[in-house]
């Protein structure tokens, strides 16, 4: 499909990923699907909170997530891969008592993550290290965050969970914490549809299956739809491991990446990665091979 029948089709109210899913004949959502359809949805996450309702949903989720944090680690660096438009980070950083000194947050889509800047820094929660990348191919290094945790982020993967939460650990340093969709706790009509829209299931089942430590599986209190009901699964990895600081990665081969102003490069891929006004676009596709960057202009 052209770009203007998608866009065309998602104003009429058509679901995004079940609509590109068939035009592609692919059983499960692809990273191409998941960021059109998320990329259309720019916006609709901010204005939901106009409602009072769904405002004090978020303030209560997000209170619950730093509280969660607060009572296993007092953390100094935390991650949301997949954070959107920023509207739980938000609330979760204003929840802590004594906020991180390093947050970062990346997602598919680089308007979301451009909305996301705007609202963070509405919200007075400026500082935010915001980037595009892939949950599939993490832009840091190893043990990069003393916690890393999701929102509805491996959703839409079914499929991939395993790579996802394999990915998502090698960058956390103590915890590990999702917060998805909870098929094996839902009812019939719930688990009917997650399975109709690509949601992902198993979590638990992966996570033990790659030796990890899963400490906590249950619902979580804090519910918007209550045909998409959310889990709280927690998995410890070191607990008491040193303060993580984040170091950014090329996405591909992991080697430390530098910050030159225009562009991040990597000595050890020979890549640069651009910014699109100014932010980082770090997926494996946006790098450049760059042998003879300069890493200084002024040199030239």
């Amino acid at each position: 499909m052209k770009p203007n029948e998608i866009k065309e089709a998602f104003l009429r109210g058509e679901n995004i990923t079940e609509l590109l899913r068939r035009a592609s004949n692919s059983k499960q959502n692809t990273e191409e699907i998941i960021e059109t359809a998320y990329d259309l949805q720019t916006g609709s996450y901010i204005k939901a909170l106009e409602s009072p309702e769904m405002f004090q949903h978020k303030l209560d989720y997000g209170n619950a997530i730093a509280a969660k944090i607060s009572s296993l680690t007092q953390a100094n660096s935390i991650l949301e891969p997949g954070v959107g438009e920023g509207t739980t980070l938000s609330f979760v950083i204003q929840s802590f008592d004594k906020q991180p000194e390093h947050i970062h947050g990346f997602d598919i889509s680089w308007s979301r993550i451009a909305h996301c800047r705007s609202w963070l820094s509405n919200q007075n929660c400026p500082g935010t290290h915001l980037s595009t990348a892939s949950i599939l191919e993490a832009p840091y290094m190893n043990d990069s965050f003393d916690v890393v945790y999701t929102s509805h982020t491996i959703e839409p993967n079914g499929g991939n969970e395993k790579k996802i939460i394999e990915e998502l650990y090698r960058v956390a340093s103590r915890f590990l914490i999702l917060l998805e969709p909870a098929y094996e706790l839902a009812n019939n009509e719930a688990r009917a549809r997650m399975r109709r829209l690509g949601y992902c299931s198993g979590l638990v089942d992966h996570a033990e299956s790659l030796g990890m430590s899963v400490i906590k599986h249950e619902i979580f209190p804090y519910i918007a739809n209550p045909l998409n009901p959310t889990a709280i699964t927690v998995i410890a990895k070191n607990p008491n491991a040193p303060t993580a600081i984040p170091k950014l990665a090329c996405p591909r081969y992991r080697n430390l990446l530098d910050d030159f102003g225009d562009s991040l490069y990597s000595d050890g891929s020979l890549r640069a990665y651009p910014k699109i006004q100014k932010i980082p676009c770090l997926r494996s596709q946006d790098g450049v091979i760059t042998s003879t960057y300069v890493k200084s202009l002024e040199s030239e």
